[in-house]
């Protein structure tokens, strides 16, 4: 700590900014909120503060509940997220009309009525709860719990001279430093996201502010729960015991931000109030602020009503300015949004889920995979602080050197000018490779039945046993299969896919006798079928290893095989996943004995449910290690989760599915990292939709899959985007893109004689 006194202020700051670079990056957050003052009566007398008021000044007790909803549904109704209750420490303790208004709402506390008012709130809107009522210790978080997202109390400051006479917090029995470090404490042990943080310039100094820092430390080292520390500047107000008290000048507060940063490290989120510090953003931001906090397009800030909030726009162009990404979170930080089942009641924790990305943060704009809503404007590419490391990544990739984990990951967090900047360096590279045709296939989809033993949690598809659900089940029989592969051919398809559940009834031989009736049927078409999976199913019952009986497929007419069943290849996510299905393992090792027999394959990833950017990144390592082995992969096929009918979904088990950003990002970062591997990145326009589709060629995909004439499977998950995508849509959307549209064989050929569009 001694360091930090003799560290000239330049190089505090460097050292700040590196550190908080190196974990958010560009990105800083804030919250769309709107302000609830529950009351503005305190037993404390804090010589600075304007939000306390006598009776005589506070007009009624309390908001009542119709008033707060009315708050609430304003700030709902501007885009807010976050309802923000701040109201005075326990007013029953030292005035009559709170204790007498209590009574009459048979209430036995302030800390019940905002129970009812937080409750109120959640039912009545789609607003999170955060709750700053001051002191609150085991059964008052106990109660108040189950109606918030979040809870917070500012340390402020853990001298006790500033408690004595004439010091700003004499009389305020709350801001006793020991009873705010219990109350956090106690907040640890009630695994409640918290937030806390300094006030500084009130008479405190550097040492104690210091000493403060290691306090808020050691609590969060503890417990892990301090989701944010706010370094707030001291601002004198009229009418105040400390109306001509000195305020700290903008050094003062870099300097407690940056030690801030240096003492509790790169991955705490520092906050900072812009309203307060209107002329030194940029300045905060380098000294490693990452996050704005709260921001009210509704309501004024009420404990500095003196101070308004900045406009967001301003805002977002001052963060831009500085070289960083201005980005919407929760009023639960996102790396608690993460894990909601550890630190959320389960109604909060399921609408958490629900509403965030793979970063814990919200996702904004109305589009999800398989919906029909219109995707949102993708960024344009452009420079932030984390331009230099994303070029040293991308100028790595474009030599066909392969990434590492980390720097994929990198890839996947980019946000703003940083995401078009990748998305701008996949469709180079694309050019590069495959040029400016965009190719399909024509086929037909076969699902031969719905009936499968195994028990996906994202799949809508599956039935399980004989019995509707969600549609019926069925089983076609060899007859139907070979009826609709002849179909197929006179259409002018030139692929079959074949896919379905494992039935109980369906072995070895029932793969093979698959294969010969549609070879008898159609013959010379290609014939696509059955996941990793059914091999490894069809295999086992035959007791024959996956090489042999690969081979014994591909004699009776098998040409390649789809990539599908590799949903993530990780083990932490399949274990939630697919806990019953073929593990990382298992996939890999029935591409490769494929690759070995001489049948290519697609690959494929299924994202945006219960998974992180490490995942995403081991997968496309996964895949590209296999290709350098085998070089038997043809294409890569990004396809985001379809939530609305999956079964985890509805059980509240996973997110709804990856962002627009992610969705398309997953598109060029498969081009960069799988560059001078796999020449063939896919969309797929069941999960993206037209305009989804336009957006990805525009970011390094250059084939569009098959028309599929029958699509079932993403239908049962709840896409709206049809069962096929005829020639003349593959053409104009092509075109859409300033691109040409081409047919291709499954294996990349040239047809013959195209189908007409």
């Amino acid at each position: 700590m001694q360091m930090l006194g003799g560290m000239p202020i330049d190089a505090l700051l460097d050292q700040a900014e590196a550190m908080t670079l190196a974990s958010f990056g560009a990105t800083v957050t804030y919250s769309r909120k709107v302000f609830i003052p529950l009351t503005h009566l305190c037993r404390d007398v804090c010589h600075y503060c304007t939000f306390a008021k006598a009776p005589r000044n506070a007009g009624a007790p309390y908001l009542t509940i119709d008033q707060v909803l009315e708050i609430a549904r304003a700030g709902e109704k501007a885009g807010c997220r976050e309802a923000l209750f701040t109201l005075g420490d326990r007013p029953e303790d030292r005035y009559a009309v709170a204790r007498e208004a209590l009574a009459h709402m048979g209430k036995p506390s302030t800390l019940s009525y905002l129970r009812e008012a937080a409750a109120a709130v959640l039912a009545e809107t789609s607003l999170l709860p955060h709750l700053n009522p001051g002191i609150m210790m085991d059964d008052d978080l106990a109660m108040l719990r189950p109606v918030a997202a979040s809870m917070g109390l500012m340390l402020e400051s853990t001298s006790e001279r500033l408690c004595a006479k004439g010091g700003p917090h004499h009389g305020s029995p709350d801001k006793v430093p020991a009873v705010r470090l219990a109350a956090i404490e106690a907040a640890g042990r009630a695994r409640v996201p918290f937030t806390t943080g300094l006030l500084i310039g009130i008479g405190e100094s550097r040492m104690e502010r210091i000493e403060a820092l290691l306090a808020i430390r050691d609590a969060h080292a503890r417990h892990g729960h301090v989701q944010e520390v706010i370094i707030q500047n001291f601002r004198a107000k009229p009418a105040t015991r400390m109306a001509d008290h000195a305020e700290p000048p903008l050094e003062e507060h870099l300097w407690t931000v940056a030690a801030a940063r240096l003492i509790l490290g790169p991955a705490m989120t520092i906050q900072a109030p812009p309203n307060l510090q209107p002329d030194g953003l940029a300045a905060l931001m380098r000294a490693g602020v990452n996050d704005w906090g709260g921001v009210s397009p509704v309501t004024p800030d009420h404990v500095n009503p003196e101070a308004p909030w900045p406009h967001l726009m301003a805002l977002a162009a001052a963060t831009a300015a500085a070289g960083r990404v201005l980005t919407e979170r929760l009023a639960v930080g996102p790396a608690y949004a993460k894990e909601p089942e550890r630190w959320l009641e389960p109604a909060i924790a399921l609408q958490v889920r629900r509403a965030v990305d793979a970063r814990g943060l919200p996702i904004v704009e109305r589009w999800r995979a398989g919906a029909s809503e219109a995707p949102p404007l993708l960024p344009r590419a452009g420079r932030t602080l984390s331009a230099g490391r994303i070029d040293a990544i991308l100028d790595k990739a474009a030599d066909r050197r392969g990434l590492g984990e980390g720097e994929i990951v990198t890839l996947f967090q980019a946000a703003g000018p940083d995401a078009g900047r990748v998305m701008e360096a996949a469709d180079a590279l694309r050019q590069e490779v495959v040029g400016d045709v965009v190719t399909y296939v024509v086929n037909r989809n076969i699902n031969y039945t719905n009936i499968c033993t195994y028990k996906c949690g994202f799949c809508a598809f599956s039935k399980g046993t004989a019995k509707a659900l969600r549609g019926p089940a069925y089983r076609l029989d060899l007859e139907e299969v070979a009826r609709r592969g002849a179909e197929a051919q006179a259409r002018g398809a030139t692929e079959l896919c074949l896919q379905g559940g494992i039935h109980p009834d369906y072995d070895g031989e029932t793969y093979l006798s698959i294969i010969r009736a549609v070879r008898d049927a159609a013959p010379g078409i290609h014939v696509h079928a059955f996941s990793p999976l059914e091999i490894a199913h069809g295999a086992s019952t035959m007791g024959m290893g996956l090489e042999p009986y690969l081979a014994m497929l591909k004699e009776e007419g098998l040409s390649t095989l789809p990539g599908t069943a590799a949903e993530v290849l990780h083990e932490e996510v399949r274990a939630i996943l697919c806990p019953d299905k073929v593990s990382a393992n298992e996939w890999v090792a029935v591409m490769r004995a494929a690759h070995r027999v001489g049948l290519k394959s697609t690959a494929t990833i299924m994202f945006g449910h219960v998974d992180d950017y490490h995942h995403w990144a081991r997968h496309l390592r996964i895949v590209r290690d296999v290709q350098e082995e085998t070089g038997g992969f043809t294409e890569f096929v990004p396809l985001p989760f379809v939530h609305m009918e999956a079964p985890m979904w509805r059980k509240g088990k996973a997110r709804s599915g990856p962002s627009f950003r992610e969705a398309i990002l997953m598109q060029a970062v498969a081009r960069i990292a799988l560059h001078g591997a796999i020449p063939n990145i896919q969309a797929s326009w069941v999960k993206l939709g037209e305009q989804g589709v336009i957006a990805a060629l525009r970011a390094g995909v250059n084939d569009l899959g098959g028309v599929l004439m029958d699509e079932s499977i993403t239908r049962a998950a709840g896409g709206a985007h049809g069962q096929c995508f005829d020639v003349a849509q593959m053409h104009r959307t092509a075109q859409a893109a300033g691109r040409h549209a081409r047919q291709r064989t499954t294996l990349y050929g040239t047809v013959e004689r195209e189908f007409a569009a």
